[in-house]
């Protein structure tokens, strides 16, 4: 059986962005002052999103990054006296495009369109190709992992955040052990290591380099390196000068090339909001920018114009609504994927309707309960509410009936978190109601701990589940019906390591789960196995390589599921790395999810999404567009975009000795 169907995931905070690119001119004269006189204009249409922008001219031109084309990043360009933005045909064979350059009539940017030969690790390259055609030209070597390019004024130089050659390990997300690099665009192999230990490169002129660096003191301070007029005299042992002052966090950092200004994103202490800020080179001093425009809401990576007369960023915009489903584009050509608002979505029986979880990054009201939607996303109702759920799987054989999980995600194996069985009437799902009455039924002990991510066996009669109630997070096996009790209930899995969210096959002879049993003593590796209903039969599915390498012993491999025949599987994976720097981007738990597909003895490994993001929780039904129809963009009980997202959580504010 071929790759087919749709399969329905989320993204972590993504639905709720809303980002325009937005400007502000900036005064000829010194910006002490200048707080007050601040007018803010949106060079962006509001459609989708819009992020990652740069000027190319001082009348407003400005090339960016846009999602409008099937949730899939382009580059897009606006000019001030033009009603529509223009897409510039770049690297169309290209699922991931970012932090996009005009200068000379060529188009630098990265992409990830190129697979790795040993993952885990990044697909990010930097590529420069011709605006009015020609051949795409790779900048980074092959093997070497490139972020956030940028030009020199001149644009002979480029500077980049560079893993180079080394392996990446997998969790070093807060603090990314990237270096700062710089090499001619004529000769990009001819690269030279300014600064170990730094991130999100920015020029002033032609021999200035800044950056950003989480320091030992804990602050993220700004860097600066002088560089020779000859690059090849450059020693290695210039050391980095700090900029910034501990006690402010400065991050994705833009210089100006006038020479006079850094502008900078930080969060200062007693606020939970990302502001753009300038810092004066001369006089030392924090001019405040965007907090006193909109003081709630997140500005992230400014840039300014190339004669410094303005300074842009982009922020959520809000005016609209979140569709129930957004269609992305697929890799795949008869695999359909949607992102669903909202998190662990489920599909129906008769795939007519997905069930989910509101999204864990927008506050409890919003994030709690059950809701179910129509396939098509033109209609939701709420089904459990004021209650903490995630998971959300219906019986194959019982109408109406919905499993879950009650209590808190992420945490440790004593805290209550119960199995539930949802059930209620599918003719309450009418156009009229908004929400529907349903009956919970508790299907393990309270005090058994921590219980969590159900699964359904074909026949509807059992459900798979992962329980700490040993003091090791295992598998169990129960009735569906009546859970534990009356003794109903057997161990599958024993051992001192974590096996986790389950998912029985659609033809009832294996369970796949992830586990760390082959590297018991970190938490944070996952490979996928399968073992039988009965326990025998257990086997290790490895995908970064063969079993027992260094590679495999790194993989993150969670929420697997399988396709109608149980010929394939798809899961959520870091085996592409990151995509952008994570400082760069709102609050991901893991910003290195992309979703996989396979067959089930780990060949014929595909990648179907791409993106700076989390993207995970996967279901896959085999039904395409003929039975669950096109997702509708505008469904009239969509949630109002409000900016509900988070800025990262781990920019910690060091305590004062």
């Amino acid at each position: 059986m071929e790759l087919s169907g749709t399969v329905a995931f989320s993204t972590i905070g993504r639905p709720y962005y809303g980002f325009d690119v937005y400007s502000v001119e900036l005064p000829s004269d010194k910006l002490e002052g200048a707080t007050t006189k601040w007018v803010e204009r949106r060079l962006t249409d509001g459609q989708n999103v819009n992020f990652n922008g740069q000027f190319v001219d001082e009348d407003r031109t400005l090339v960016y990054i846009s999602e409008r084309t099937g949730g899939v990043p382009r580059v897009f360009v606006s000019r001030r006296h033009c009603s529509e933005p223009e897409m510039l045909p770049a690297i169309p064979e290209s699922f991931f495009l970012d932090r996009p350059i005009l200068k000379n009539d060529r188009l630098y940017l990265i992409s990830a369109h190129d697979p790795v030969e040993k993952p885990p690790r990044s697909w990010t390259a930097v590529y420069s190709v011709g605006v009015l055609g020609g051949s795409v030209k790779r900048l980074t070597p092959k093997g070497v992992v490139d972020y956030s390019p940028a030009l020199s004024r001149s644009g002979q130089l480029v500077a980049v955040a560079s893993y180079g050659l080394r392996q990446w390990h997998g969790m070093d997300y807060f603090d990314l052990a990237t270096d700062v690099v710089v090499f001619p665009e004529s000769d990009p192999e001819r690269r030279t290591v300014i600064a170990e230990r730094g991130g999100w490169p920015t020029w002033s002129g032609d021999s200035t380099v800044f950056f950003h660096r989480k320091t030992d003191d804990g602050w993220w301070s700004i860097f600066r390196v002088d560089l020779p007029k000859n690059l090849d005299e450059f020693d290695g042992h210039s050391e980095a000068r700090r900029v910034t002052p501990p006690g402010v966090h400065a991050f994705t950092p833009v210089a100006s090339h006038n020479n006079k200004w850094l502008a900078f994103s930080t969060r200062r202490p007693g606020t939970e909001f990302r502001q753009v800020e300038i810092f004066d080179l001369e006089t030392e001093s924090f001019i405040p920018v965007t907090s006193s425009i909109s003081p709630e809401f997140h500005h992230y990576n400014p840039f300014f114009s190339p004669e410094s007369g303005f300074l842009g960023y982009h922020r959520f915009r809000g005016d609209s609504s979140i569709p129930h489903l957004d269609p992305i584009q697929s890799p795949v050509d008869d695999l359909r994927l949607v992102r669903v608002n909202g998190d662990f979505p489920g599909f129906s029986p008769d795939g007519r309707f997905i069930a989910f979880n509101p999204d864990f990054d927008t506050g409890f009201e919003r994030n709690s309960g059950l809701r179910v939607i129509r396939a098509d996303g033109s209609k939701r109702w709420t089904i459990l509410k004021d209650r903490m759920a995630f998971t959300a799987v219906w019986s194959p054989t019982e109408e109406g009936v919905i499993y879950t999980s009650l209590g808190m995600i992420f945490e440790p194996i004593s805290s209550s978190v119960q199995v539930a069985r949802v059930k209620f009437n599918l003719a309450d799902l009418e156009d009229h109601r908004v929400e529907v009455p349903s009956e919970v039924t508790i299907l393990t002990r309270v005090e058994t701990g921590n219980n969590a991510f159900p699964s359904v066996s074909p026949d509807g009669k059992s459900l798979v589940f992962r329980s700490g109630r040993s003091g090791h997070k295992n598998l169990y096996i129960m009735d569906s019906v009546e859970g534990e009790f009356n003794g109903k209930i057997r161990r599958l899995t024993e051992g001192p390591w974590i096996d986790t969210m389950p998912c029985w096959s659609p033809c009832g002879e294996w369970i796949g789960f992830s586990s760390n049993r082959h590297k018991p003593e970190d938490p944070e590796v996952f490979s996928i196995y399968f073992v039988r209903p009965d326990g025998t039969g257990l086997r290790r599915i490895p995908l970064a390589g063969p079993e027992g390498s260094e590679e495999a012993d790194r993989e993150r491999n969670n929420h697997v599921v399988f396709n109608k025949d149980t010929t394939w599987m798809l899961f959520t994976s870091n085996m592409a790395g990151l995509s952008a720097e994570p400082i760069a981007v709102p609050q991901q738990f893991n910003p290195f999810g992309d979703i996989f597909v396979c067959k089930v003895d780990g060949t014929e490994l595909q990648r179907l999404t791409f993106a700076g993001y989390e993207n995970g929780t996967p279901a896959w039904d085999h039904r395409g567009v003929a039975v669950m129809g096109r997702p509708h963009p505008e469904p009239a009980d969509g949630d109002k975009l409000e900016g509900q997202f988070e800025d990262v959580k781990w920019v910690p504010f060091p305590k004062d000795d």
